[in-house]
């Protein structure tokens, strides 16, 4: 597996084991994924460049640095991808949010479009795609295509889970985007869910079956 971030902070894999929980209620999960997404954006967010600047304290001139370089933007899938928005949005306040509709196919199991709406200078920024669950990775795969479509060269993936088969499919499909996630799985079940995983990540952020 190449260009995987595996994120082991303590407090991101203490979280990802309530997430895990069964016994989880809606509140609590939806409130956790805000919560991993925040965490997790420092360090999706570690290379970001910087420029110096002068800044007046109280007490004298201080030379220091502030955020540079190209816009960002970040990109949930939907649904689940909406509950990681808040989180990225408290780290960046400043970043504009674009959406992708995408559903699986049932007897497929291949992604399927039904929304797009993303901001008018895509190809001007550098994206994250917010996606909790890298199953398959054929939601994750189409959702960076789309975006490479629209002329997007700097892409990151985020998600909370990642299964092998998925990582392998976008490191197939896309090999210079970088994947960062907070655990990885090793395999899917019959119906393409991760195993041991959380469940439909969803269905559980909305109260949702």
């Amino acid at each position: 597996m190449k260009n995987v971030h595996l994120l082991d902070h303590p407090l991101i894999q203490h979280k990802i084991s309530l997430l895990r929980d069964i016994n989880t209620d809606t509140k609590e999960f939806r409130e956790l994924v805000q919560e991993v997404s925040m965490l997790m954006g420092y360090e999706v967010t570690r290379n970001m460049s910087l420029k110096e600047v002068e800044i007046e304290t109280p007490v004298g001139i201080a030379r220091t640095k502030i955020i540079s370089g190209k816009k960002l933007g970040i990109v949930p899938v939907l649904r689940a991808g909406l509950g990681m928005v808040d989180g990225m949005l408290q780290l960046l306040p400043m970043a504009k949010v674009g959406h992708i509709g995408l559903y699986r196919d049932p007897e497929t199991l291949e992604p399927v479009e039904y929304y797009c709406k993303l901001p008018y200078d895509i190809e001007e920024r550098d994206i994250v795609i917010l996606d909790p669950m890298i199953a398959t990775g054929g939601s994750a795969s189409s959702a960076i295509s789309y975006l490479k479509e629209r002329n997007v060269n700097n892409i990151k993936l985020m998600c909370l889970i990642a299964a092998k088969p998925g990582i392998e499919k976008i490191n197939k499909d896309h090999p210079e985007v970088e994947i960062y996630c907070a655990a990885i799985d090793e395999s899917l079940n019959d119906h393409g869910y991760i195993v041991p995983g959380l469940g439909d990540a969803g269905d559980r952020l909305f109260g949702t079956k």
